[in-house]
């Protein structure tokens, strides 16, 4: 199958194009590189750097390369950016993809992937999350996630797009062959913020509140493997032949890991002491998070291969460990 990949060449979008062609089916990218790297980008794989709000130019890339599918990984993600300026989270996360959408009907695709998020959720009511459970975000970023979702819902039901959006919790690790991996700017994430003060890269890492009512004071959250992320979206494929299927499924191990936990396991892979600066909580920041993803696992045939946090920083610490610049330490793509 010829699939457009909207963000191929960032984190998720990158590890998801390898799934694809080890799957069989012919990935092509389609980035901005406003935040995605041009190296992540196998050779070969045919990479288009072009606006997604150019809807004219969308619409050439879906026709010339014949796409069939359509999987979305472009949002933007920063949460406290988001509250910051949401304009920015609202022209790139909802009218982008508006745009690409109406490009796709006007070209005759009609088969979308959409990397969502459990931020959608907002504070749980209950533990672990259900797809079924009440979407209510509390911030911007969640928003713009649930806004798509619900236009996706109108498509199918009045253009007949059938599509899968998979709400993520906490996506992390690198590609088993450390040839790809985790390399933001600004990042924020704990695990690759964790080893960077492991390999002296940062003086210290701020641990945002001890006081949750959790076993040991810090968040609970759902740490889920970038390639198995990947292989849940690709099984959604052959799910999506009827026109107007409308498919929705959480994204994550159900085995929550703490915030010190996680430092421990980043200590234990580096070998290496963390430097620790207790602060207060931040605003926003449930106690817990975790996902009951047996909904995937059941329809989709979904297993998971790294299930546990010392297995996914694992492959994270090697990734870090061969590119201790990220991508700027190796050759650019040909």
């Amino acid at each position: 199958m010829n699939v457009l990949v909207i963000g191929g060449a960032g984190y998720i979008g990158s590890h998801c194009v390898r799934q694809l062609v080890a799957a069989g089916h012919r990935p092509v990218v389609l980035d901005n590189l406003v935040y995605g790297h041009r190296a992540a980008v196998p050779a070969g794989v045919p990479l288009h750097q072009v606006d997604l709000g150019d809807e004219s130019a969308v619409g050439r890339i879906l026709v010339d390369e014949k796409i069939e599918l359509v999987m979305h990984f472009a949002a933007y993600c920063y949460v406290g950016e988001s509250v910051t300026d949401p304009l920015k989270y609202y022209f790139n996360n909802v009218v982008a993809p508006v745009h690409l959408l109406n490009a796709m009907l006007t070209a005759g695709v009609k088969k979308f992937v959409f990397s969502s998020t459990c931020a959608t959720y907002g504070v749980p009511a209950s533990l672990p999350i259900v797809e079924t459970l009440l979407q209510a975000p509390i911030n911007p970023y969640g928003q713009t996630k649930l806004d798509v979702e619900n236009l996706l819902k109108s498509l199918a039901q009045a253009h007949g797009l059938s599509f899968a959006a998979f709400r993520y919790f906490n996506a992390a690790g690198a590609s088993e062959d450390a040839s790809i991996g985790e390399d933001h700017d600004p990042e924020t994430h704990l695990i690759p913020v964790a080893i960077d003060v492991a390999t002296g890269k940062r003086p210290h890492l701020q641990l945002f509140g001890t006081d949750y009512p959790t076993p040991d004071g810090t968040c609970l959250r759902d740490y889920v493997h970038v390639d198995d992320l990947s292989r849940a979206h690709i099984a959604a494929f052959d799910r999506l032949a009827t026109p107007g299927t409308q498919l929705f499924y959480n994204l994550g191990t159900g085995r929550p890991s703490s915030n010190r936990e996680v430092i421990r396991a980043v200590e234990k892979a580096t070998g290496r002491t963390i430097t620790v600066i207790e602060s207060p909580r931040r605003a926003g920041d449930p106690p817990a998070l975790f996902a009951d993803s047996s909904k995937a696992q059941r329809e989709l045939g979904w297993t998971i291969k790294f299930p546990d946090i010392d297995s996914i920083v694992a492959t994270a610490w090697k990734w870090h460990r061969a590119h201790p610049q990220g991508y700027a330490d190796r050759a650019p793509r040909q």
